[in-house]
């Protein structure tokens, strides 16, 4: 009976820490944090968030954060980001194009290069108000293939120019893994529908969340996001995917900043090989892989907490050695 009403309470949390008033909760955590809409170059309304240190405490350099498929910045996402304030890191996120309260039909992503570009054009923005503090990319699944596209791009478009010291890539998307993928022919089939039908919600796939998320209660917790995509994903945006983490698999050898590439053994969403493939084939000087023996997708919330907090340890002591 006990139980019947813990989880009937759960149900009504209105953020993923409970009961809790956003601002009161920030200053338990010791930290402030602002939320506003950002205009992107074509004209879309993006919504954004920041997660600062304390005011009497300077911060150390800026993280640029990008979130995974189907997700959003003011959910379980904001633990990582929440942390790191704490650290003394200000901390800066989207919603992309069609997730959360940005504009854009739901989980529709039909340029992941678009994507990147909304991406960087807001992390400038924050840049210019900031021009001493080093900068880093953070990404997690999708959002971390998005973060090597704002690297390729601005290599391309800026080459002399790396405005930012290294990216934290947790569970990249860099190839979808093939316990998800479509097996042939559907790919091909998906690639001609989605000429005619890109919205189409019909792609034949599993809910994510439940072959991400380990720990029971924290599934619950995951699932109550009122933001949370649950729809089967749209044509256009899997056609999309499954172009740009073949484009990025191929391009592998291209990416020259530092970062830290952070996977679970046990991930069955994105390929913990392809990470290991990263590490090997790109041409970064400093470069640093940590594989988490059987650790699942969601590695920054849907693990046991022991587990959460290695793996933050890690980026964090990854970060504070390159702001010395």
């Amino acid at each position: 009976m006990e139980e019947e009403k813990e989880d009937q309470k759960l149900l009504t949390y209105p953020h993923y820490w409970g009961f809790t008033p956003e601002e009161d909760y920030y200053k338990q955590q010791g930290i402030t944090s602002t939320s506003s809409f950002f205009t992107t170059p074509q004209g879309l309304k993006l919504f954004t968030r920041s997660w600062l240190p304390n005011p009497n405490t300077p911060p150390r350099a800026l993280i640029f954060m990008v979130h995974g498929y189907g997700n959003d910045i003011s959910w379980t996402f904001q633990s990582t980001p929440i942390f790191l304030a704490q650290n003394s890191f200000s901390c800066f996120a989207l919603d992309l194009q069609g997730h959360g309260h940005s504009q854009g039909l739901k989980a529709y992503v039909p340029n992941v290069h678009l994507a990147a570009h909304d991406c960087l054009s807001f992390f400038n923005s924050i840049r210019t108000q900031n021009p001493n503090l080093p900068s880093f990319l953070y990404g997690e699944s999708m959002g971390a293939a998005i973060s090597l596209l704002i690297h390729l791009v601005n290599s391309e478009t800026e080459p002399k120019s790396q405005p930012f010291q290294g990216a934290v890539l947790v569970a990249p998307m860099c190839k979808i893994s093939d316990n998800v993928r479509p097996k042939w022919p559907i790919p091909q089939i998906l690639t001609f529908l989605s000429r005619f039908f890109p919205t189409l919600p019909i792609v034949p796939t599993p809910d994510l969340l439940y072959k991400s998320v380990k720990v029971d209660h924290k599934k619950v917790i995951a699932d109550m996001n009122p933001l949370r995509y649950r729809g089967k994903p749209r044509l256009g945006t899997v056609v999309e995917l499954l172009r740009v983490t073949d484009l990025l698999s191929r391009r592998l050898c291209d990416v020259s900043l530092p970062f830290i590439v952070l996977h679970g053994s046990a991930d069955v969403v994105t390929d913990p090989n392809v990470s290991r493939e990263l590490y090997r084939e790109a041409r970064s000087d400093d470069k640093t892989i940590k594989v988490y023996e059987e650790m699942m997708h969601s590695l920054l919330f849907g693990e046991t907490d022991e587990n959460v907090e290695i793996v933050r340890n890690d980026i964090l002591e990854w970060l504070v050695a390159r702001c010395k």
